[in-house]
């Protein structure tokens, strides 16, 4: 799946034109490399999300093409 609507299936971003935008502008990073919004992104990847001065971590736990509002919380571990 590609990682701008992985983003947003997961509901770490709410649109996926705001997803594609982050990845564009740099501000997505999997696996510690800045990736782009067509990347295929795999189970146990980690993303790396920066919005100003928040950074959120997350690993990918499931990829699931059309999750319901209670399993998207499954399909990503949150990082501290």
């Amino acid at each position: 799946m590609r990682l701008d609507k992985f983003l947003k299936v997961s509901r770490l971003i709410k649109r996926r034109t705001v997803a594609n935008e982050a990845c564009d502008a740099g501000r997505v990073s999997v696996n510690g490399k800045e990736a782009k919004a067509s990347y295929e992104v795999k189970t146990g990847d980690v993303l790396e999300i920066r919005f100003g001065a928040r950074l959120t971590r997350a690993r990918v736990m499931g990829i699931k093409e059309s999750p319901r509002k209670d399993e998207a919380s499954d399909l990503v571990e949150m990082i501290p």
